[in-house]
C-alpha cells in the first residue's frame, strides 16, 4: 500500500478559556484519515509534522516542547487513531490544539481530538451526551481490554486528562497532555530562527533510542519501509539546513553511529570548501569534537567518484560511553582496519548531475559497515539529494521573486495634501512574486494619482505586465491624460505586440533560473483601479476614479454609510475598442476611501467568501470616525479572522482619509 498523503490545516489564533481568562496562541491542526490500517501510521506522521511546523514559528510553548512530550502526543494519536480504525472502520477526524494560557505562572498544553463517523457502540462507563471538555475529569470507567484492548489505559497513563464526547452522528475522544515546566520566554531574536528550524528537524524526525543494532531488520521489508518514511520526512522540506538535521536524525543511529553532512557552496566555483552542515552522534559527548576534527580537515570526495560509498579514515577516536567512564581501566582492543576504533564511508550527494555535497558515516567496532547497509545508505543519499536540489531550487525562486516584487513596487508613495493614505500589502508566501501592485504619485497641476491592480497569475509573466504597467501609467497620467484616457491607452498597451517581446525576455531569464514557465500564451489580464485626487479650497479633495474589472472602490461618510464609489468596467486586456469613463466626487474632511483587491473581497472561508452580502460594506461602516491607519489596520485583521487557514492570496488595500 502506497502511504496515505496528508492535508494539514494550520491555524494560529488568539483564544479564550471558558472563563473567560485571556490565553496566548493557539495553534491547531486537523485532517481527515481513511478508515483503513494505514491511517495509525499517517497519524502519527501528521502530529510529528505539525510539532516540526508549530516550533519553526517560534511560538515559546512549541519551542519548549520536550522530546518526550512528542513521544507520548505520538503514542496517544496512535492509539487513539487505531482504537478509531478498528472499531468504527469510518473516517477518522484528527485535531492537534496547542493551547497557551497566560497569567502569574502561565502553562500550556496539548490537547488531541480524534472523532469518527460511527458512534453506535459507547465506550463502556460513558453516558452518551456527556461532555465533560478537555479540562474535565477522567471517564467513570475505563472499557473493558478483553474488549478494547490496551490503548486507552495507555491514554490515562500519558494524559492528564482524558474523555469522550458524543454529538449526532460522531464520537471524539480527547486527550489533554501537559507541556512540562514551561514560562512563556521573550521573543528569539532573528539570529535563532535556524536555532527552531534545528529544533523543528529534531522533533519531525526523532532519534531512535540507543539499543543493540540489529542489521537483519534491513531485509526486503524493512529497507522500502526506512526509505518510505525518509521521503515523507525529506519531502518539500525548503530550507536545505533542515533537509541535512532531518538526514541525520534518520541516518543516526538507526544506521550509523555518527554522521556528517557537507553541503557545496551554491555559484561558489569548485574551489570553494564544502560547508559542514550538519554533524550528528549518537552520543551526545560525541557531537562537538567530532565536529572540531571534521571543521579542521573538510571531506573532499575526487572528482571522478560515483554515487557509491567510498571507504574513508575515522576522523576521531570514538568517545566512551558514560557507563564506562566510571570503570576501571583495560587494554584497549587492536584498532579495526577500516579506522582506528571503527569503519567509515562517504558517500556524494548528487542531483541532475551535479554534486551538491557529501556524507560521511561512521560505525563503532567494526571492521567494515554491512555491504546491505552500505547499499541502503546510498539508496537514502539519493533522496537527499533531490530534497537538496529541491530546497535550492525553492531558494533561488524565492531570491527571485522577493528581488522582482522589491523593483516593481515603489519604493515610498506620495503624501497628498489633506489626506492621509494607509497601505496594507502582504504577498502570499508562495515563494513566488505575485499580481499585486500599487503607487501614489504627484502629477502637473496639483494632482496626486492613485492606483492598485491585480495581473492575472503570478510568477514571470505576472512580473512582466506590472513592470510595464506601473511605469506606464506614470508616464500617461503625468501627459495631462484623464482618468479615463489612461485606462483606454494602456488597454491598447496590453495588447500591441511589444508587449509579447518583452514577455519573451523575461521568460528567457526565468527559463535560465530553473523556473517553470508557461507556453506564452495566455492573456495579459489586468484588473485595476485608477483614481486622480485634486485638492480643494474649502477642505476635501474631489476625487475621479475608475475601476477596470477591478473590486469597487467604497465611500465610507462619517454617518457610517457607505456605498459603492465607481461603476463596474471590463478587465484591461481583454477588449481592443473600449471606451472607459470615470466617476467624479467629493471625499469632504472626515470622509474615507477603500480600495481593495480581489485577495480580501474573495478571501474565502470553505464555501463563503469575505464579501458575501456586502460583509466587505459592514466591516468598513465599523470604521466611522477612524484615522486611515486604524480603518487598514481593522480591515485586515478582519480579512485575517475570517477564515483559519492564511489568505492564499495576495493581500493588498489603499485607504485615504480626508482630513
Amino acid at each position: 500500500m502506497a502511504p496515505i498523503p496528508l492535508q494539514r490545516d494550520t491555524v494560529q489564533r488568539p483564544g479564550t478559556t471558558r472563563a473567560g481568562n485571556a490565553h496566548g496562541p493557539r495553534l491547531a491542526s486537523r485532517t481527515s484519515l481513511p478508515g483503513i490500517p494505514l491511517a495509525p501510521s499517517a497519524a502519527r506522521r501528521f502530529v510529528r509534522a505539525a510539532l516540526a511546523e508549530w516550533t519553526g514559528l517560534g511560538v515559546p510553548a512549541a519551542v519548549g516542547f520536550s522530546d518526550r512530550l512528542a513521544d507520548d502526543a505520538v503514542t496517544v494519536t496512535n492509539e487513539l487513531v487505531t482504537n478509531a480504525v478498528v472499531h468504527a472502520g469510518t473516517t477518522v477526524d484528527l485535531v492537534l490544539r496547542l493551547e497557551e494560557e497566560g497569567g502569574d505562572e502561565p502553562s500550556a498544553a496539548l490537547v488531541l481530538e480524534v472523532t469518527d463517523h460511527h458512534p453506535a457502540r459507547p465506550v463502556s462507563g460513558d453516558e452518551p451526551g456527556a461532555d465533560p471538555g478537555p479540562a474535565g475529569a477522567h471517564p467513570g470507567e475505563l472499557p473493558d481490554p478483553a474488549e478494547y484492548g490496551r490503548g486507552l489505559q495507555l491514554v490515562a497513563t500519558l494524559a492528564d486528562s482524558w474523555g469522550i464526547t458524543y454529538r449526532t452522528g460522531l464520537k471524539t475522544v480527547w486527550a489533554r497532555l501537559p507541556v512540562d515546566d514551561w514560562s512563556a520566554p521573550p521573543a528569539p531574536p532573528d539570529g535563532e530562527a535556524l536555532r527552531r528550524g534545528l529544533r523543528a528537524a529534531e522533533i519531525l524526525a526523532p532519534a531512535a533510542r540507543r539499543t543493540e543494532r540489529d542489521d537483519a531488520v534491513w531485509d526486503s521489508r524493512g529497507a522500502p519501509a526506512f526509505l518510505a518514511e525518509a521521503s515523507d520526512l525529506l519531502a518539500g522540506q525548503l530550507d536545505e539546513d533542515l533537509v541535512a538535521a532531518i538526514a541525520g536524525q534518520l541516518l543516526v543511529p538507526r544506521l550509523a553511529d555518527w554522521c556528517a553532512i557537507w553541503l557545496e557552496t551554491e555559484g561558489a566555483g569548485p574551489a570553494a570548501e564544502p560547508r559542514l552542515a550538519r554533524v550528528w552522534h549518537s552520543e551526545e559527548t560525541g557531537t562537538e569534537p567530532l565536529r572540531a576534527a571534521l571543521e579542521r580537515e573538510p571531506l573532499r570526495l575526487p572528482a571522478g567518484v560515483g554515487p557509491g560509498p567510498v571507504p574513508v579514515p575515522v576522523p576521531v577516536p570514538w568517545p566512551a560511553h558514560p557507563a564506562e567512564e566510571d570503570r576501571e581501566a583495560t587494554p584497549a582492543p587492536p584498532p579495526h582496519p577500516g579506522g582506528r576504533d571503527g569503519a567509515a564511508l562517504a558517500f556524494r550527494i548528487t542531483a541532475g548531475g551535479r554534486a551538491l555535497g557529501t556524507v560521511l558515516v561512521g560505525r563503532e567496532g567494526v571492521a567494515q559497515v554491512p555491504e546491505a547497509v552500505a547499499s541502503l545508505i546510498e539508496d537514502f543519499v539519493r533522496r537527499l539529494g533531490l530534497a537538496v536540489g529541491a530546497a535550492r531550487a525553492y531558494t533561488r525562486q524565492a531570491t527571485i521573486s522577493r528581488i522582482l516584487q522589491r523593483g516593481l513596487l515603489p519604493s515610498k508613495v506620495a503624501e497628498i495634501p489633506g489626506v492621509t493614505s494607509a497601505l496594507v500589502y502582504e504577498p502570499s508566501d508562495d515563494g513566488v512574486v505575485g499580481g499585486d501592485f500599487y503607487d501614489i504619485f504627484q502629477c502637473p497641476g496639483d494632482r496626486w494619482c492613485f492606483v492598485l491592480g491585480d495581473v492575472q497569475g503570478s510568477g514571470p509573466e505576472a512580473a512582466v505586465v506590472t513592470g510595464l504597467a506601473r511605469p506606464w501609467l506614470r508616464l500617461l497620467s503625468r501627459e495631462g491624460f484623464g482618468v479615463g484616457e489612461v485606462l483606454d491607452r494602456l488597454n491598447r498597451l496590453l495588447l500591441d505586440d511589444a508587449m509579447e517581446a518583452a514577455e519573451a525576455a523575461a521568460l528567457m531569464v526565468a527559463a535560465a533560473g530553473g523556473q517553470q514557465l508557461h507556453d506564452g500564451t495566455q492573456s495579459r489580464f489586468l484588473s485595476l483601479l485608477y483614481g486622480e485626487v485634486v485638492p480643494l479650497p474649502d477642505g476635501g479633495v474631489r476625487c475621479t476614479v475608475a475601476s477596470a474589472g477591478h473590486p469597487l472602490p467604497l465611500l465610507l461618510r462619517p454617518d457610517g454609510s457607505v456605498r459603492p464609489a465607481a461603476d463596474p468596467q471590463v478587465l484591461l486586456g481583454v477588449v481592443e475598442d473600449v471606451a472607459y469613463e470615470s466617476q467624479i466626487f467629493d471625499l469632504a474632511p472626515g470622509d474615507t476611501l477603500l480600495c481593495v483587491t480581489d485577495g480580501v473581497t474573495e478571501r474565502r472561508s470553505g464555501p463563503l467568501m469575505f464579501d458575501d452580502g456586502d460583509g466587505l460594506a459592514r466591516v468598513l461602516a465599523g470604521c466611522a470616525g477612524l484615522p486611515a491607519e486604524a480603518t487598514a489596520e481593522r480591515i485586515r485583521r478582519a480579512v485575517h479572522e475570517f477564515a483559519e487557514l492564511p489568505p492564499d492570496d495576495d493581500v493588498a488595500l489603499l485607504v485615504l482619509h480626508a482630513d
